[in-house]
């Protein structure tokens, strides 16, 4: 299929890990110009080069999102390389395994700033061009937690959580000008997160970690971990001039594994 976003810009955060490099090879892989940013520039500059090997423009940034001040410049720079951003992808890296009683306020803080403010502030940095032109597409990269809350994982529950009553506020405030914005979220899929993940669980429980995979993979309804690039082709999706109709939404891609409707 010919998703119709061929020529388009995209700004892809968070590219350098598994998801957010899944992410931005789909969009590439639909003729997308791809901005990667991740706060590993060299993590960046590597998915950045496996999208040019697809023949599309590309740029990478080194792009500490906790750094709020920094936004402007960053978007700026993408704009100068590659043009306006028609396409943005929100994906920020998750805070440690921990409770959620007992976080002092300058974690939830520091984290608040890293993984809910940086978000809104880059999406506004870039939501006026996109209305000006009629086309935008917005999406966000959370967790399965905001749906059904994961144990030892509060910092990440609670504050991505924000991030699903923010998009449904917005996805209604800029529909009619033609900018969709939805959330995409992930069960267990291979990446180095998940296996971090996978490797604390069996450490706090004193179990080895293929006994927690195996447990783990047998909650999952299709019987495996998901592939990054099942993820990628989702996300490329809503971005689509296909999936114009689809605004305000949660997407899971967790087969089958988030237990409530």
């Amino acid at each position: 299929m010919d998703l119709g976003i061929a020529g388009r810009t995209s700004l892809v955060l968070g590219a350098g890990g598994g998801l957010g490099s899944a992410i931005a090879e789909s969009l590439a892989g639909e003729g997308v110009a791809v901005a990667a940013a991740d706060i590993d520039g060299g993590a960046a500059r590597s998915t950045a080069d496996r999208c040019a090997s697809r023949g599309v423009s590309t740029t990478a940034l080194a792009w500490d999102l906790a750094d709020i001040d920094a936004i402007d410049g960053h978007v700026a720079a993408v704009e100068a390389d590659l043009g306006p951003v028609d396409i943005l992808v929100n994906m920020t890296g998750g805070p440690p395994p921990t409770p959620v009683s007992g976080q002092d306020a300058a974690s939830w803080r520091r984290h608040f700033e890293q993984m809910v403010l940086s978000v809104i502030s880059v999406t506004d940095r870039v939501l006026p061009s996109m209305r000006a032109r009629s086309w935008g597409r917005v999406i966000t990269s959370t967790s399965s937690g905001v749906v059904a809350p994961i144990p030892n994982l509060g910092l990440s529950n609670a504050l991505r959580s924000s991030l699903v009553g923010w998009n449904k506020t917005l996805a209604a405030e800029v529909a009619a000008d033609g900018v969709t914005c939805n959330i995409v979220l992930p069960g267990r899929i291979a990446t180095k997160r998940i296996t971090f993940l996978d490797e604390k669980k069996a450490e706090r429980e004193g179990r080895p970690v293929a006994d927690v995979v195996a447990e783990s993979t047998a909650s999952i309804p299709v019987g495996r971990y998901g592939d990054p690039a099942e993820y990628g082709a989702v996300a490329a999706f809503l971005a689509s001039k296909q999936a114009s109709f689809v605004n305000g939404s949660i997407i899971r891609v967790d087969g089958g594994m988030i237990p409530s409707v």
